[in-house]
């Protein structure tokens, strides 16, 4: 492959992401590519046009995989846009790409977006110039110990194929990237004393009251992108004081009638604590501006608009009173694990040379191993690894590109029928939420970042929510077909959107033909918990639902007995049941809960119920036949999978 001209070396980097793990790819790989000389532009996929790729040298693809094979909600427009039909076989001729997916091995469908992707670039006629490279979350060290080997061979097909002109070396690691946006400060006299003293007492405050696990009243005013402004009217805790775990019951309203399906998710974007933004400004010296007005601004002035990057946070430009306190409490992330990029980033604020040769070395792939010891097996949090090297000073006007953003993690919804409205004719969001909090293996505390805002939220607060499209796609066949729904602890909540939203057909049903019983299938749910007495959630609702919908609970509770009794045990102990419902019957299973262990057991104890659960000989099946009939149900969805 000849090289391209030095000016016309352009490397643009795409990206589909739910949870914003995709887009970390993807800024590393564009930092990569910047310090190789390479004019580089990273940008989520929906945001370009398929017949631009070519205009560049590389285009490379950072593409997560959601739902039951799908491509992000980000990625979708440009997704269809690739599938129109009128497209001819050289539509994407000249174009050279790399890609990069991201998966979960424990579902069935591991990095299908990613591959869909590759080859239906490939079928348009774009060019593989590099193999491309798949991430696992179930690696021993996540999505580094795929990432990092895949990265550093790419860099070095980069030089090779793209040399750089004689007298030019690639900016090393040492050398600081400048910042593509800066903070400044404004005008401050749009902020009066008042103002100032009232914005101070409202972030920091809370209220005493009636909601010791629930002290804080907030109202949340970000710009957030496609949000539902939400009111919490619900924060109970359904797990006993004693309990090992915090299990919270949220119910959230807003005033307009909003549409959603079982398998639906609501995103909270957190904030955090005023205590910990304190922290860090004293940390890195910011007292005199922690309560200037600030805003954001690219630092190369000369480009055009439509040459400039996209600004780290969206829609900042209508929040025209925000202080650096503000910016720090509602948008950056701080109690994140720290990605390697962090620890290239601040290793450039600190002159004393023990601390930078460290945190340099955490960048370094030869000492991967020790980075994940010191991260992620810990749970380290940035604000945490910055007091331990304190001698970095990050500049106020840095602070956006020196931390990652703040972004909205995504909870099942587990309304569904009647409990999705509210009597004046808005909508109502249920969630059963898990707090996170744990002691590691150095003996600390750790808390989720969002559940701990979700925690303390006092019910009257105003929240900012966005409603996202889930995985589960259940049809109104299979809602009133037979059903095996598999849900351990928390994961019953898309399950209980379904049984609700079955029950709302049945009543429907009933009305319109007064005496006659609704044509619907019996449906299974296979609960999993610890003890009956302390996480069995919706105990009573099963009960009430159970002659309605033709309901059978089965629950495999592991701590209530000296045998651990799992989820995928009281499978194969009902094979008979599970093979007439399923096989027979031809129904349709969703598993629901922790990604992992248990969804590989679930599986492996369903084949077994194919091979042992029929009754005459002429139903054995052997193991192939097993797993060929579960194969079978995946391609036709009868069987999903939603876990996180």
């Amino acid at each position: 492959m000849s090289a391209r001209e030095p000016h016309r070396r352009s490397a643009l980097v795409l990206y589909g992401s739910e949870t914003g793990n995709a887009q970390d790819v993807a800024e590393e790989i564009g930092a990569l590519a910047e310090r190789l000389h390479f004019t580089t532009h990273v940008s989520e996929l929906n945001h370009v046009k398929a017949d631009t790729l070519s205009s560049h040298t590389v285009v490379v693809f950072a593409v997560s995989t959601t739902g039951q094979g799908d491509l992000p909600a980000n990625a979708r427009t440009f997704w269809r846009s690739l599938l129109l039909k009128k497209l001819p076989p050289t539509f994407l001729s000249g174009v050279q790409f790399t890609w990069f997916g991201l998966g979960d091995s424990s579902y069935p469908k591991f990095n299908w977006a990613a591959r869909k992707l590759y080859k239906r670039l490939l079928q348009l006629g774009a060019d593989e110039i590099y193999p491309g490279g798949e991430a696992d979350h179930q690696h021993p060290e996540g999505l580094e110990g795929t990432f990092i080997p895949w990265l550093t061979s790419f860099r070095k097909h980069l030089l090779e194929q793209y040399p750089l002109p004689p007298g030019q070396d690639p900016i090393p690691e040492d050398v600081q990237l400048p910042p593509k946006w800066i903070l400044e400060l404004r005008d401050q006299s749009a902020l009066s004393p008042a103002e100032n003293t009232a914005r101070k007492v409202s972030e920091n405050g809370t209220i005493s009251g009636d909601f010791p696990d629930s002290y804080r009243l907030d109202t949340d005013q970000r710009p957030l992108h496609d949000s539902l402004t939400a009111t919490l009217v619900q924060n109970e805790r359904v797990t006993p004081q004693t309990h090992w775990q915090d299990v919270r019951h949220l119910s959230l309203t807003v005033p307009d009638a909003v549409s959603y399906a079982p398998g639906d998710v609501l995103a909270i974007t957190p904030k955090n604590t005023p205590e910990d933004v304190q922290s860090l400004i004293e940390l890195m010296g910011w007292q005199d501006q922690a309560d200037q007005l600030v805003s954001l601004a690219p630092r190369d002035r000369t480009r055009s608009v439509d040459e400039l990057p996209v600004p780290p946070i969206h829609n900042l430009d209508s929040h025209p009173k925000l202080t650096l306190r503000e910016l720090l409490i509602n948008y950056l992330e701080i109690r994140a694990i720290p990605r390697r990029s962090f620890f290239s980033a601040i290793a450039h604020y600190t002159s004393y040379e023990m601390h930078k040769e460290r945190l340099l070395e955490f960048t370094n792939p030869e000492y991967l191993d020790e980075f994940w010891d010191y991260t992620t097996r810990p749970r380290r949090s940035i604000l945490e690894v910055l007091h331990e090297f304190d001698t970095v000073k990050i500049p106020w006007q840095h602070a956006t590109s020196a931390f990652p953003i703040l972004r909205g993690r995504q909870f099942s919804i587990a309304s569904g029928g009647e409990l999705k409205r509210t009597p004046e004719g808005g909508a109502r969001f249920e969630l059963l939420i898990a707090i996170v909090k744990y002691r590691t293996v150095i003996k600390k505390i750790r808390e989720g970042v969002c559940t701990k805002y979700i925690a303390n939220l006092r019910p009257g607060s105003i929240l900012k929510v966005q409603l996202q499209r889930g995985g589960l796609n259940s049809s109104v066949g299979q809602l009133v077909g037979p059903t095996m729904l598999i849900g351990p602890g928390t994961g019953v909540a898309p399950l209980r959107s379904m049984l609700w939203e079955k029950a709302a057909i049945v009543k429907s049903y009933q009305e319109e033909n007064p005496g006659v019983e609704a044509p619907v299938e019996p449906t299974i749910l296979l609960y999993g918990g610890r003890n009956r007495a302390s996480d069995y959630f919706f105990e009573e609702e099963w009960r009430q639902l159970s002659g309605l919908v033709k309901l059978q609970v089965l629950t495999a509770f592991s701590r209530d007995q000296q045998k651990k009794i799992y989820v995928q045990d009281v499978i194969k102990e009902n094979s008979q049941l599970v093979f007439k419902l399923l096989h027979d019957k031809g129904g349709a299973v969703f598993v629901c809960g922790s990604s992992g262990r248990m969804p590989q057991a679930v599986r492996e104890a369903l084949t077994e119920a194919f091979q042992y659960g029929g009754d005459a000989e002429s139903q054995q099946f052997s193991r192939r036949e097993a797993e060929e009939y579960l194969v079978g149900m995946e391609k036709t969805g009868r069987y999903k999978q939603e876990t996180w």
